[in-house]
């Protein structure tokens, strides 16, 4: 089921007649069959799409097409959504089965019918085994997949997440993704997935849109979207650990960090900032870009090395380089600077030059 938004807004007025614009003019389409996060920062207007989606806010402005038809108007129980919220909101008082069954009684599905449709979703989502427990016997991740399985079982034609995985704990958050994607993968069931959390988005979104204050800042690929961000806020937001921002210019077609010539640019001259990535430095013999470690952390086959920041010593940057290179706090370095890991960003808009 494709979805598309066309010129969503959504406007909040409080009781001293104050707007606060929390969707902006939002529009996008999600591809059919696909897992589609959206991303941003608290405040970004993410959740409050995704409730229009469901058919619990409605638009100020603006429509929301399931396929060609206009859902704007249908109300959340008629529009086939199925909706997992942060907190789950299981029944305390029923078993898993009974939880999973809740929404089959509304449409007064076949007792029997239900029982193995409740089964087969339960079995789906890997809690096949604890159909006679009550939630409070289940971990946090179980109760999860109860949510996930209670939302599935009505064969819905689009699978809508709320920040799913933001009360589980490190280890369970990833096992938790790894079964999200999975099961949106073997049921091919749309699904828009709403977290603040770039590692989560990015791993297991087919297509992500990063917002801000509920504008759209970029759409695409994850990978594309990190390799080529649209602007300083999307390269910011994107990345662990995050983009290194230096101040810089553009000079006679390079492209400068203080007297070092890190790259060829082919731009006017003008000041500028810079991003570059953690893992875009190389140690070399004979750069004008030269550095003197700090601090560094060794984690496996990567080494980060914590450096002074040029344009302000209170502050440090980051650089990935290959432990095999035995870099020790003190060591004074020489960097190239991968092309495909520098942006260049206006100074006044932080839009890419």
């Amino acid at each position: 089921m494709e979805i598309t938004l066309e010129n969503l807004t959504k406007v909040f007025q409080s009781k001293k007649e104050e707007e606060t614009v929390a969707v902006d003019n939002l529009d996008i389409t999600i591809p059919s069959g696909k897992l589609f996060g959206l991303l941003g920062p608290s405040g970004c207007g993410k959740s409050t799409t995704l409730y229009m989606i469901s058919g619990l806010l409605r638009p100020t402005t603006g429509k929301i097409w399931f396929g060609n038809e206009d859902v704007t108007p249908v109300p959340p129980e008629e529009r086939g959504i199925g909706l997992v919220f942060q907190n789950y909101a299981l029944y305390p008082h029923m078993t898993v089965r009974q939880n999973i069954m809740f929404p089959l009684e509304n449409v007064k599905m076949d007792k029997q019918e239900g029982l193995e449709k409740a089964q087969e979703i339960a079995d789906l989502v890997g809690i096949g085994h604890l159909m006679n427990r009550k939630p409070k016997q289940l971990s946090g991740g179980q109760q999860q997949r109860v949510a996930i399985a209670r939302a599935l079982v009505k064969s819905p034609r689009v699978l809508l997440l709320d920040e799913p995985l933001s009360n589980l704990d490190a280890r369970l958050r990833l096992q938790t993704r790894e079964e999200i994607k999975r099961i949106q993968r073997e049921t091919g069931i749309t699904t828009i997935f709403v977290t603040h959390d770039q590692e989560e988005a990015m791993s297991i979104s087919d297509e992500i849109v990063v917002l801000r204050e509920g504008v759209t800042q970029q759409v695409g690929v994850p990978q594309k979207v990190y390799d080529n961000p649209n602007n300083l806020f999307v390269a910011k937001f994107l990345g662990t650990p995050p983009i290194n921002v230096f101040d810089g210019r553009v000079e006679n077609g390079k492209l400068y960090i203080g007297d070092a010539d890190i790259a060829n640019y082919d731009a006017p001259d003008q000041e500028v900032t810079i991003g570059i990535r953690p893992e875009g430095f190389k140690i070399v013999e004979r750069s004008s870009f030269k550095v003197d470690v700090d601090l560094v952390e060794t984690i496996g086959r990567d080494t980060t090395l914590i450096i002074p920041h040029p344009n302000d010593e209170t502050q440090s940057f980051r650089a990935i380089v290959d432990s095999e290179y035995g870099v020790q706090p003190g060591d004074k370095l020489k960097f190239n600077v991968k092309p495909s890991k520098i942006h260049v960003f206006n100074k006044e808009t932080g839009e890419l030059v």
